[in-house]
């Protein structure tokens, strides 16, 4: 399964590199397949490559379903 996550772009360099921010992790990723992208920009990130720009509400409730997830296995990982 692929995944894309929603990541905040945070600074923007000369060879279509961003630095970008993915929860509490700042990685760099490529943003050559997407135009127009500047700081403040929220991107779907997969494999180092920004695939898509998307609103800033679509990327908050994206980032509510990860961490609902992430609550929920932390959960079952409680209980057993």
């Amino acid at each position: 399964m692929c995944l894309a996550v929603p990541a905040i772009v945070v600074q923007i360099h000369d060879d279509n590199i961003a630095t970008v921010e993915i929860g509490n992790v700042t990685m760099e990723a490529s943003v050559m397949l997407v135009e127009d992208v500047k700081p403040g920009d929220y991107l779907l990130i997969h494999a180092g490559f920004a695939i898509e720009k998307i609103d800033s509400e679509e990327a908050q409730k994206t980032i509510s379903l990860l961490e609902e997830i992430k609550n929920l296995d932390e959960m079952k990982g409680l209980s057993e």
